[in-house]
């Protein structure tokens, strides 16, 4: 997943999909960050996961119940 950034916009944001993304990911879209929690959101504005920061990355459930970890690519 690439995630960008809008200008002007500090806490929202657009989402590529990379091939292989696990589940419905593949449907992402937007992300946005309110309070501590990172959001990732489908085309249709559905809600896919709600991840907190934690150990150098985001980390939490999927709508699904599935457990989430995102880091940063090496």
């Amino acid at each position: 997943m690439t995630f960008g950034t809008a200008p002007g916009a500090a806490n929202t944001g657009t989402i590529a999909p990379a091939g292989g993304c696990p589940g419905s990911f593949f449907t992402s879209r937007k992300w946005s960050f309110e309070g501590n929690t990172l959001n990732i959101r489908d085309h249709k504005g559905g809600t896919l996961a709600q991840l907190s920061f934690a150990d150098g990355g985001f980390s939490g459930k999927a709508t699904d119940g599935g457990a989430v970890k995102l880091a940063r690519a090496k």
